[in-house]
């Protein structure tokens, strides 16, 4: 059986599904630059949306979108001119996390695993997640460990415990991964 450990970037009690890169058009539509893993269930029509922006925070109802390139064209209840367009870019777009179906098995949201520490299988600790890199299929774990900076891939087979209640991941690192992040000794610049 393959299974995938997945990631999904939000904040606080909502989730961050995107944000604003600019006015598309002349009627009040927006691109956004997706930051979800799930852009075809969060960016459909009757979807309201948060629209946090300078300290402010507004819902709005999505009338339409399409999908170019990937990224959604976005039209909001109420913004119906280029001028109000422009004005939301750089927006972040957030879902209240009540609005969204359970993650299946084997998938979390970042801030589930932002903290917690993570364990060799001899219970060594290698570090604290700091963040999580990549899409949905590709998660990274960004570790702070005392060598430094450490990437682990989030895949079943190197993290074979994820237990965000304990705050705890194990892994079972191929050779070397941990060692990568450990700066060298007798460079040139060592005094």
């Amino acid at each position: 059986m393959d299974r995938r450990f997945q990631s999904i970037s939000e904040t606080d009690e909502s989730l961050l599904v995107g944000r604003v890169a600019r006015a598309h058009g002349n009627r009040g539509q927006v691109i956004v630059n997706p930051e979800t893993d799930f852009a075809g269930e969060r960016f459909v029509a009757g979807q309201i949306l948060r629209i946090e922006q300078d300290g402010r925070s507004s819902e709005r109802r999505i009338v339409s979108v399409r999908f170019h390139q990937g990224r959604p064209i976005v039209a909001f209840e109420g913004v119906e001119t280029m001028d109000a367009a422009e004005s939301l870019a750089g927006a972040e777009l957030t879902i209240a996390a009540s609005r969204v179906a359970p993650l299946a098995d084997g998938t979390f949201y970042h801030r589930d695993l932002i903290g917690c520490e993570v364990r060799d299988l001899a219970h060594r600790t290698v570090g604290t997640v700091v963040r999580i890199d990549g899409p949905m299929n590709r998660s990274i774990l960004v570790v702070d460990a005392p060598g430094g900076e450490v990437l682990i891939p989030l895949v079943a087979d190197i993290c074979v415990q994820v237990d965000p209640a304990a705050k705890v991941v194990i892994v079972n690192p191929p050779q070397g991964l941990i060692e990568l992040n450990v700066p060298t000794r007798g460079g040139p610049n060592e005094r």
